[in-house]
């Protein structure tokens, strides 16, 4: 597959693994425990943003891709987004630490983890590392509405809060 297109239906057996935010251990030195979140189910009568970057901690990722979303939150919250997931290689236990270091919290934002890249492989958008590439799905009620994936890795356009707002 060369991952997702408009008017596709968003595949019906995609599962990360994440740890739910909670007040008990928001601090970033507190571990929750990993599950399975089954996106499929999860998303299939919601509208959802997902974007997926290489990695938790990196450069373009944490310096703008990351706090631009946790900015715009509540401007996409007003056109009718129920859940914004960002997406990567990384493990659940990196992922949750990565959601606290930027102060985001609940269940609006999600930091999944998508390990050995196995959602991004299977569209055909990792990276030439086998990574999760950078790129953004729009999913309402379990139709794609917009998927694009950038053209090289620190490149920031096509999966930016602002290029999905305007895409909304």
């Amino acid at each position: 597959m060369s991952g997702l297109n408009p008017g596709d239906s968003f595949p019906s057996d995609v599962v990360f693994s994440y740890i739910p935010w909670a007040e008990e251990s928001k601090e970033i030195q507190a571990c929750g425990i990993p599950i399975n979140y089954n996106a499929s189910k999860e998303w299939a009568d919601k509208k959802v943003v997902l974007f997926a970057l290489p990695g938790a901690f990196t450069p373009v990722c944490s310096a703008r891709h990351v706090p631009e979303y946790a900015e715009k939150l509540p401007e996409l919250k007003a056109k009718g987004v129920d859940v914004v997931a960002v997406l990567a290689y990384n493990d659940a236990y990196v992922m949750s630490a990565w959601g606290k270091a930027n102060n985001v919290t609940g269940d609006d934002f999600l930091f999944l983890s998508d390990p050995e890249a196995r959602f991004s492989k299977s569209i055909g958008w990792a990276d030439e590392e086998g990574r999760t590439g950078r790129y953004a799905i729009i999913i309402d009620h379990g139709k794609v509405t917009y998927a694009k994936r950038e053209p090289a890795k620190n490149h920031l356009e096509f999966s930016s809060a602002e290029t999905i707002l305007k895409n909304l």
